[in-house]
């Protein structure tokens, strides 16, 4: 029942407990006990807003930023990533396979705000080695939800001689 509450959820988290035990079959206290023994286990963190910040007068600017760094002893990337994601303007941080070591995503009023945040908090820490940052130009889907218009579609003109 746990995954079948998670699916449901992960893709409208609105959705009433009553609907959620309707579609499972179950009564809905059942429902809530399971949701609730989810949160307590930090397996459901938050149930956050997804917004199109294109959509609304509010200028964001979104960036990826590739960070190689020097682990730390006995506490390897963990510290590192510590550090990192108790800034305010970090939205995640994940660690990675390949070529650098820790991916960073942010949210700035501007790009200049982005590279101040890059330039002055990010690469003065002693073991960050390197940074690459990446601006997010357009937002097509993110968490499964397709952020563009299906009317924004241009449809190809019709040449003829």
């Amino acid at each position: 029942m746990k995954k079948q509450i998670l699916d449901i959820i992960s893709s409208n988290s609105r959705i009433p407990t009553d609907d959620i035990s309707a579609m499972l079959n179950a009564d809905k206290e059942t429902v809530e006990k399971e949701i609730k023994c989810m949160e307590d286990a930090k397996v459901i963190c938050g149930y956050p807003t997804l917004i199109n910040w294109d959509n609304t007068d509010c200028e964001k600017v979104t960036a990826l930023i590739e960070i190689k760094v020097t682990p730390q002893r006995d506490m390897g990337f963990n510290k590192v990533a510590e550090r990192i994601y108790k800034f305010e303007e970090v939205e995640s941080v994940y660690l990675m396979s390949g070529g650098f070591d820790l991916t960073v995503i942010i949210e700035g009023k501007s790009m200049k705000e982005v590279s101040r945040f890059v330039t002055e908090k990010l690469s003065t820490l002693e073991y960050v080695t390197s940074t690459a940052t990446y601006f997010v130009l357009k937002k097509y889907k993110e968490h499964g939800i397709i952020m563009t218009d299906e009317k924004e579609k241009q449809e190809r003109m019709l040449i003829t001689p």
